[in-house]
């Protein structure tokens, strides 16, 4: 399987740059061909401005919307890794998804509303976050963290599956809970 690999984090030595090249890693060991697209080390402009807007709308794409949407169509799997900051993505990728997921590329308005375009089997969005699980839990904030993603761009773009794994109190933790971490992301690597 085709698999691009969406990554989000500004710090080359952080605990996300260590999951995203064990999954990568992994899933090449399993025989599927990945592409990585780090977003901050591209320098991807993420802000979606006015001739964005009016560009999209008529089919006249920015060179670099059209090659990441091609990166995009290349894959039949998709991947997000990023830390959670303020019950969102960074900022870079929350820009990447503005521009690149499209009208008319991953989804389109039709009589009875919007539609997802969008063709691919599955996705996995791993976050990194750094406060405790059972306080997510507790207040119900998991909800917040998965549903946007998940539900709200992947699936309404049409994505059939999305897993969702969250990695808690990544900041604390000893290198003993970071290598458990880091098994678990094999294990998903392993059932993609």
């Amino acid at each position: 399987m085709n698999i691009l690999l969406v990554y989000a984090h500004p710090n080359p030595c952080s605990f996300n740059r260590a999951i995203l090249e064990v999954l990568d890693g992994a899933l090449r060991e399993r025989g599927h061909a990945t592409c990585i697209h780090d977003l901050y080390h591209m320098q991807f402009r993420a802000t979606l401005d006015g001739e964005d807007l009016a560009r999209n709308w008529r089919g006249d794409l920015a060179d670099d919307t059209r090659a990441e949407q091609d990166a995009v169509r290349w894959a039949q799997g998709l991947v997000f890794i990023y830390p959670v900051w303020w019950f969102g993505p960074p900022a870079i990728l929350k820009g990447w998804i503005d521009r690149i997921f499209t009208r008319k590329f991953a989804f389109d308005f039709g009589p009875s509303g919007m539609r997802g375009l969008l063709t691919h089997e599955r996705a996995l969005v791993i976050n990194t976050l750094g406060g405790d699980e059972a306080t997510y839990q507790r207040e119900g904030w998991q909800e917040l963290l998965v549903r946007p993603i998940a539900e709200g761009i992947l699936g309404a773009c049409g994505v059939r599956q999305v897993v969702y794994r969250a990695f808690y109190q990544v900041p604390t933790v000893s290198p003993v809970e970071r290598q458990a971490m880091l098994a678990k992301v094999r294990e998903l690597a392993a059932t993609f």
